[in-house]
Order: structure tokens, then C-alpha cells, then sequence
């Protein structure tokens, strides 16, 4: 992610998840909603 999407994504308050996308499985675990890598949110 660059700053600019960064960015947008606190001023409209939606979380981010940073996690590894060359393990493979990790995107489905995620996309399914398993807890994988770190949530990131604005409060």
C-alpha cells in the first residue's frame, strides 16, 4: 500500500489487515475471515 491508500482508507475509518501473501492459503483465510497477520483500525 502507498500513503495515498493509507490514507484513505483512515479517513473513512475501514481497517486494514497486512498480512503474508506468499504463504499460500493466507488470502482465502483471510477472505473467510481467520484471523491471519494484524488488524489495523482507526479509533
Amino acid at each position: 500500500m502507498d500513503l495515498t491508500a493509507t490514507t484513505l482508507c483512515k479517513e473513512n475509518n475501514l481497517p486494514i489487515i497486512v498480512f503474508n501473501m506468499d504463504k499460500k492459503g493466507n488470502l482465502l483465510k483471510v477472505v473467510h475471515g481467520e484471523p491471519v497477520g494484524t488488524f489495523v483500525y482507526n479509533d
